[in-house]
């Protein structure tokens, strides 16, 4: 039989359970927990009694507040459906330069853009727009087709090399390739576009920069310009900048110069309305503002 005893030191009677010589305390259970346990197991009675809580197989208790979480779902979906409505109806119907002139809508255009940018672009340009190789750098502001919002937004309605019926065409011919230039004329080529890059520095003898020059004229002036700036009603790249799609050391401007280019972006007018489009070509726009 289990006797209990007043501890000596503590002066608590024990429970009378001995192990190995250690006596076991009757330590009562502390008020405070009693009341949380009292108070958590009304909030639960009355959470049962008063909201949704027990199913039944195929529908569940209602609770006396009728309170349907649903329904405040949908409200609050219908809500927003309407809010946006407003907005993209304004944007619609408006121009870009208004569209720019609005804070408020602009503050819009970075948000939804962001979303729009992300499910539909930062597959090949990049989270952040930088691009890779093969893929333009948005926010360096070297623009193919030209940097104003209408010309962005053309470009993402109709692709280029894309499906479209109107899509922009664009390709860099393949002048080793299909021998149009044999290797020294390329390595000349090579050494005069270097030259006339931001830095302006080469390696070549003057004398192949020159000749390099020559073939530039003939073979690449008629898309880069005589400058080598690029022509926005062709596409091409400015070749005087340090921004390089493919790559700007001497191996890929070879390979490019070689084996020709021909880059692909799908046209989205099927995807995106028109709103989306208008959207989503301020923000990339914003892009390469927000670099600078």
């Amino acid at each position: 039989m289990e006797i209990k005893r007043r501890d000596p030191i503590t002066g608590q009677m024990t429970t009378g359970h001995e192990w190995n010589g250690i006596e076991e305390l009757e330590t009562p259970i502390p008020r405070v927990v009693i009341f949380f346990l009292v108070a958590t197991t009304l909030f639960s009675i009355g959470y049962w009694i008063l909201m949704p809580a027990w199913p039944l197989g195929w529908t569940y208790t209602k609770g006396l507040l009728g309170f349907d979480q649903r329904t405040t779902v949908e409200r609050q979906v219908e809500q927003a459906r309407t809010q946006r409505s407003a907005w993209m109806s304004q944007i619609e119907q408006m121009d870009f330069a208004a569209i720019q002139a609005d804070p408020a809508l602009m503050e819009i255009v970075r948000e939804t853009g962001a979303t729009l940018y992300g499910d539909n672009c930062a597959v090949c340009h990049g989270t952040k727009g930088t691009g890779g190789k093969g893929f333009p750098d948005l926010s360096a502001g070297a623009w193919l087709w030209g940097g104003d919002p209408e010309t962005i937004a053309e470009t993402i309605r109709v692709g280029i090399n894309s499906n479209h019926d109107e899509t922009r065409v664009s390709q860099m011919l393949a002048f080793g390739r299909d021998g149009m230039l044999d290797r020294s004329q390329i390595n000349d080529v090579l050494a005069y576009v270097r030259s006339i890059g931001p830095a302006g520095e080469t390696d070549a003898a003057p004398e192949a920069i020159a000749r390099g020059e020559e073939s530039f004229a003939a073979n690449c002036a008629s898309c880069h310009g005589e400058d080598g700036k690029g022509s926005h009603d062709l596409g091409a790249p400015d070749l005087t900048d340090a921004n390089w799609i493919y790559g700007g050391d001497t191996q890929s401007l070879h390979t490019t110069v070689y084996s020709g280019r021909q880059g692909h972006m799908p046209n989205w007018e099927g995807r995106l309305s028109e709103p989306d489009r208008k959207i989503l070509a301020l923000y990339v726009l914003s892009l390469s503002k927000d670099a600078q």
